[in-house]
């Protein structure tokens, strides 16, 4: 049976493995380029022991098709000694490295970069990019393939083992999908038309780079969508690049990301079956003699095994499993599998890309920060005595690397369980998966050794008690009660979902902050039957989500029922008998409206329980204080306002502000890897 730590030969290249980090955009760029932080993100995987990693995420080739994710830029030479030191670091680590270009046709925007029109084979809008294209000539057909070749060999010059094409979605696999390819001429109407155009760049860019340099395709192996490319036209496609003779593997995805929930479905957030693609591949693999890649929310190690062993694929992507755990490859191969950071589809990295920010991991914060945050915590010279307070992700994770530094950790957690908010969170079926933080964390502080006492609500004495070196208070937060006329009427989301309130029937729910926790609370009433209008001031539902995570949440409450109110806020409750009379004010018009209710739910994010970190203030050697310098570029945070002081002091998460997890797992990472 095929192993995915088998080595796998590609071409004349020798792959040390199976598993591979397909190309995406972390939106790290610098000027179009790959600089330091592209680089060390890249080198982790590497040293992390992947066998390949593709980069360039969509790396453009020319300036009308312009970056809208923080993409690269391949239409010129100045990439290519970026390119050269991006691919010595990788290569140094023993991976094989790739660059994936492109030109995105309709699929971005046209007021961005040089405001040049975007392309497409016919003049069919994209909702997602929202751009009507120009219909291209055959004089635009004529530049793009030879700017496809042009940056091909920019990538040979840079020290690639090789490129792949990207025509999913793209402007190769808009000339091939019947949903967007509308012309008449030689370049539309039957399989081979539509093929045309990827024809012709696959022989201009072999004709530029070479025999010996590896090619690969990314193509669609089926858009499941009425009037696109079905399975049979899709295998036929894959005939044809084989017969070229000039493709040396074929990595195959499905879907049709045209829209924000053909994108989730394309790059699956929690919500949605993992990996349902793998038959798709399997059945392209089946029909032509290539090698075969696929990617598609394989984020599981048996499930990739399954994908490899049952003969669908030659090659697995585990591209966001890599974002949340570099070192994956590493520790399958030493058994340590269970102790891999596993990927839970927060969706969190592509959220941030489509938002124009960088891509973090949503639990683990040295990702992209590899320049200053260790994804190996290195042990400490001197072991120290460590207290913790909170056992919500963020103490979690400041228990977690203080073990690692070799530190004797005493965590105290207030309640009978750990994992502070996520044990709420996880309660809503859509987000459910959320739980799978907790559960690692609590996995890896058990086999760390750290002394977890639970139902313990800690004291200064307590801490004291304990002669710490270093204090970390992670408390939370916990909500206040609406400020407006009849405020104390209204319930929180933690009161619903914890079950210290009773919540049944007409439920308004009032979203202040536009981000998952009001969308789980609205998951879980509904689910249980009650009616449930859901109403926010800000112009669009869930305004801080991007839109995978978003679209599936809205899926999921549509589909329950959920009504929707934009562009309103909560003015004032009163009593109507046994049921509550909502005050809506419209935010633009000021026009009042009111709805009759049995309860109203309020989530406007949480204040901070900083009372121990008050009382501990004053006997911390640096007063609780934090050197922001020293904090964001990795140094000692510390600074010493009281040498008489008993203990370092730094509180983490919700308990300075109500933020979110990522933020309490990258305060306790910064905060305890230096100690």
């Amino acid at each position: 049976m095929t192993s995915l730590l088998d080595p796998f030969q590609l071409k004349h290249l020798t792959l040390r493995n199976r598993i591979v980090s397909t190309s995406h955009a972390p939106n790290y760029v610098e000027g179009g380029h790959p600089r330091d932080r592209y680089r060390a993100y890249h080198e982790e995987k590497a040293k992390g022991g992947v066998a390949m990693t593709m980069v360039g995420g969509s790396t453009n080739i020319a300036p009308d098709s312009p970056s809208v994710f923080g993409q690269l830029y391949a239409g010129d030479d100045s990439i290519v000694p970026w390119f050269q030191r991006l691919t010595e670091g990788v290569h140094q680590h023993g991976a094989a490295i790739m660059c994936q270009i492109t030109h995105m046709g309709r699929r971005t925007a046209w007021d961005n970069a040089e405001w040049l029109p975007v392309l497409a084979p016919s003049g069919v809008r994209e909702r997602a990019h929202r751009s009507l294209p120009k219909v291209m000539e055959q004089e635009d057909i004529d530049r793009v393939v030879e700017d496809f070749a042009a940056a091909a060999m920019r990538c040979k010059r840079g020290g690639f083992d090789g490129i792949e094409l990207l025509s999913h979605s793209h402007l190769l696999g808009q000339f091939l999908s019947p949903l967007i390819n509308r012309r008449e001429d030689d370049y539309g109407g039957t399989l081979e038309n539509r093929m045309r155009l990827t024809v012709q760049v696959i022989e201009a860019v072999r004709a530029e780079v070479g025999a010996g340099f590896i090619l690969s395709m990314r193509i669609t192996g089926d858009e499941l969508a009425e009037g696109g490319l079905d399975a049979e036209d899709c295998v036929a496609a894959a005939r044809m690049l084989a017969e070229t003779g000039q493709v040396d593997l074929l990595n195959i995805l499905a879907g049709a990301p045209y829209d924000d929930l053909g994108l989730a479905e394309w790059v699956r957030p929690m919500g949605l079956p993992a990996a349902p693609h793998i038959p798709v591949a399997g059945r392209i693999r089946a029909a032509v003699d290539l090698p075969v890649l696929h990617a598609g929310g394989i984020a599981d190690i048996a499930t990739a095994q399954h994908a490899v062993a049952g003969g669908h694929v030659d090659l697995v992507g585990m591209t966001r499993a890599h974002m949340a755990d570099p070192h994956l490859v590493a520790k399958l191969a030493r058994g340590d599998e269970a102790r891999i950071r596993p990927c839970v589809g927060l969706g969190y990295c592509v959220d941030r890309v489509n938002q124009g920010k960088p891509a973090v991991c949503g639990h683990n914060a040295a990702t992209g920060r590899e320049g200053v945050l260790p994804h190996v915590v290195p042990a400490s010279h001197t072991r120290k005595r460590v207290v913790v307070v909170g056992g919500g992700p963020g103490g979690l994770e400041a228990a977690r690397v203080s073990a690692l530094r070799g530190h004797e950790v005493t965590l105290f957690e207030a309640t009978d369980r750990l994992g502070g908010q996520l044990v709420l969170a996880a309660k809503g079926r859509t987000r459910r998966q959320v739980w799978g933080v907790a559960d690692w964390l609590m996995s890896e502080v058990q086999t760390l050794g750290v002394d977890i006492r639970l139902n313990t609500y800690a004291e200064v004495e307590d801490v004291q008690a304990e002669v710490p070196d270093l204090v970390v208070v992670a408390t939370g937060g916990w909500p206040a009660p609406p400020d407006m006329p009849g405020g104390g009427l209204a319930v929180s989301g933690r009161e619903v979902l914890s079950g210290e309130a009773r919540v049944s029937g007409e439920v308004l729910v009032f979203d202040e902050v536009g981000d998952h926790p009001a969308a789980v609370v609205a998951d879980v009433l509904s689910r249980a039957g009650n009616a449930v209008h859901y109403v926010t001031p800000d112009r669009g539902l869930l305004h801080d989500l991007g839109p995978t995570t978003s679209a599936v949440a809205l899926r999921d409450l549509s589909a329950q029922g959920v009504s929707f109110a934009c562009l309103h806020e909560l003015a004032g409750l009163t009593r109507a008998g046994n049921r509550i009379t909502a005050s809506l004010r419209h935010v633009l018009t000021g026009e009042l409206m009111h709805r009759e209710v049995d309860h109203v739910v309020v989530e406007q994010g949480l204040v901070a329980m900083d009372d121990l970190y008050a009382a501990l203030k004053p006997l911390s050697k640096n007063l609780g204080q934090v050197t922001h310098a020293a904090l964001v570029t990795g140094g000692f945070p510390f600074p010493q306002r009281a040498p008489e002081g008993q203990f370092h002091l730094a509180r983490i998460g919700d308990a300075i502000a109500s933020r979110n997890m990522h933020a309490a797992i990258l305060d306790a990472l910064r905060v305890c890897a230096v100690f």
